[in-house]
């Protein structure tokens, strides 16, 4: 049986170790960080770590981020998924490589994320925490039927102005949004 999924345009496949480079392509790139540039992944261990945290959600909640592929052509364009958050959420996240913004990508990665996380706990709440001057996520967030639950500043973020914004599918009890403002 196979991890992957498909969706119109996209293959979702759970990351394996030969998948580091290309996504650690994306990580690295700034024009994908404009909005977050110290997230930047600036070695290959930020990335190596990240893709730890996905497969312990797999392990642990049976869903986690995939490496998403062009199906026609299997190029790897991003990463994204539901990921299990402490506080017992799940974070839907979406990467996508800078040459392919604009393309309706994230979304249709968002919602066969939702609709798995649905399928695989569907009494965990489904959240999206971003940077509120990111107007593309949150624009995502909304498309996939995600409302506005928290607006503050982000606490840690190296420029004191910036507010994060926390999206979710259902009111959040007080451990669950914490988990979205670690």
């Amino acid at each position: 049986m196979t991890d992957d999924l498909f969706t119109d345009r996209l293959r979702l496949s759970r990351a394996v170790p030969a998948d580091l480079d290309a996504v650690f392509g994306i990580q690295n790139d700034p024009r994908v960080w404009t909005h977050y540039p110290s997230l930047r992944h600036t070695d290959t261990e930020a990335t190596i770590q990240m893709m730890q945290r996905w497969e312990r959600s797999w392990e642990r909640a049976g869903l986690g981020s995939w490496v998403v592929r062009l199906r026609d052509t299997d190029e790897v364009i991003g990463n994204g998924g539901c990921t299990l958050l402490d506080g017992d959420v799940w974070n839907v996240g979406y990467r996508i490589a800078a040459d392919h913004h604009g393309r309706g990508y994230a979304t249709e990665l968002a919602r066969a994320a939702l609709a798995q996380a649905r399928i695989v706990a569907p009494d965990r709440p489904i959240i999206a925490y971003l940077v509120e001057h990111n107007r593309g996520s949150a624009h995502v967030a909304q498309k996939i039927g995600l409302e506005l639950v928290h607006r503050a500043p982000d606490a840690g973020n190296p420029d004191p102005s910036v507010i994060r914004l926390v999206y979710a599918d259902r009111p959040l009890a007080p451990a669950q949004l914490a988990a979205a403002l670690r």
